[in-house]
């Protein structure tokens, strides 16, 4: 599992076998089953973490109802916005997988940090991905329909529908089960088990309309 945290860094930069022990020597890698919570609204996240096997999802409660808002399986960093801010969180993070994770707090940042200068390099590129990816996702949410929004993330994260219930699906995507379930069923054929092949979001729309 560690090894997967050295293939991830060296996506960016070279590492020495000597910076790589240091790298190992300081990961704290947990195990959680499913349905753990790692975060809950009103308290202050003191890790962060790099998911090495599982699926974990973030969630506002609003009116009692979950409010999925993201979607987070291997070789994704999760940072929840309490541990950089320092404030309490307004929502909940929680394993839908049983979850291998590396954790990191700011003490263990900072020793790595002295230790191996150059991750500096890594934590900006994490930074700026994770920025534009949210970044993308909000304009996704705001600019697309409901069914292009769904398109997206079969053609995109096609393992999610495999991994996460449709009820928490369905929420990401800003509708409801109901809705998520006569949109499935209207693109039924829209995938040829064989070849793999998805309908193109223009020729998905048409069908789904006929």
């Amino acid at each position: 599992m560690e090894n997967r945290i050295i293939q991830y860094i060296t996506r960016y930069i070279d590492l020495t076998p000597e910076e790589t022990a240091i790298i190992n020597a300081q990961n704290q890698i947990k195990t959680f089953t499913k349905d753990t919570i790692l975060l809950r609204e009103g308290a202050f996240a003191k890790e962060c973490y790099f998911i090495l096997k599982g699926c974990i999802r973030s969630f506002y409660l609003v009116d009692g109802e979950e409010r999925t808002t993201a979607l987070y399986t291997e070789n994704q960093g999760v940072h929840p916005v309490s541990y950089l801010t320092n404030e309490a969180s307004a929502y909940y993070l929680s394993c839908l997988e049983d979850c291998v994770v590396a954790i990191s707090t700011a003490e263990m940042g900072k020793k790595l940090l002295e230790a191996v200068p150059k991750l500096q390099r890594v934590l900006l590129q994490m930074s700026s991905e994770l920025l534009i990816q949210n970044r993308t996702d909000l304009d996704h949410f705001k600019n697309l329909s409901p069914e292009e929004r769904y398109i997206h993330l079969l053609e995109t994260r096609p393992d999610l529908f495999k991994r996460v219930p449709l009820q928490h699906i369905a929420t990401y995507l800003g509708i409801t089960p109901v809705s998520l379930s006569r949109m499935r069923k209207r693109i039924t054929g829209g995938y040829k088990a064989n070849s793999g092949y998805l309908l193109t979001k223009d020729n998905f729309l048409e069908k789904l309309y006929q």
